[in-house]
């Protein structure tokens, strides 16, 4: 039974989580909260696996809170659930320890997956998160001004099945060469030109762990050239 916290200052939204996870099964709520100091009072009395944290609350927001629980609960694992999508507000919250990023349009069976993998140690992040933060590295390596992007695309379980690249080839070439999730995931980053470094950056995974999902992306594909494999996957 997997335990989960929720955090946001919106009482129906807490009250249609509550219901949604309940009757799926396999999940308990172990309490609502509607700011962060609420939030670890609940935490000193109960047991919590996962927690589902809004950014933009009264008293304490969802960064301050993803912190102090980094700090005295570090096996907690948090994700972040907002209509927020800047890049500050991206970036904060997975550098001070968010499990992911997921937005609260991405619907009940996403966030369902996504704490299924948060429990795993699986990143999660939604399709438009990605996106941005594709958008923002690749700005960077070209020296620009980062471009907002819209569009959505599936990323370790965050429930969208669209595509970044705006066509279905690349799932379709991603499924026929027997990709797993993770192995998806780099792939899509690929195939928007991000380095090694910047993949490692987005997904927060060591260079090296990169490395290797990249060079088993080669053996399925039976691609040995970087180059070809991105103008393989964008067809």
């Amino acid at each position: 039974m997997i335990k989960i916290l929720l955090v946001d200052d919106e009482p129906l939204l807490l009250e249609s989580l509550e219901i949604v996870l309940t009757l799926k099964g396999g999940f308990e709520v172990c309490g609502t909260a509607g700011n962060g100091i609420k939030a670890l009072e609940i935490l000193k009395e109960t047991h919590a696996d996962v927690m589902l944290i809004d950014l933009n609350m009264p008293g304490m927001g969802g960064i301050e809170l993803i912190k102090k629980v980094k700090e005295l609960y570090p096996e907690i694992r948090m994700v972040v659930l907002t209509t927020f999508y800047d890049e500050k507000n991206i970036s904060e919250a997975l550098s001070s320890g968010a499990s992911g990023y997921l937005l609260k349009d991405s619907g009940k069976d996403a966030i369902i997956e996504a704490v299924n993998q948060a429990v795993k140690g699986v990143g999660v992040l939604d399709a438009k998160v990605l996106q941005k933060l594709t958008g923002m590295l690749s700005s960077q390596a070209l020296g620009t001004d980062t471009e907002n992007k819209s569009g959505t695309g599936r990323i370790e379980g965050a429930g969208n099945t669209n595509e970044i690249n705006g066509s279905d080839s690349i799932e379709t070439l991603m499924e026929k060469a027997g990709l797993t999730d993770r192995e998806k995931e780099i792939a899509r980053l690929l195939a928007e030109g991000c380095t090694n470094s910047q993949i490692a950056s987005v997904l927060y995974i060591s260079e090296g762990t990169v490395k290797n999902y990249v060079s088993i992306i080669y053996d399925k594909f039976d691609i040995r050239d970087r180059a070809k494999l991105v103008v393989h996957l964008k067809g």
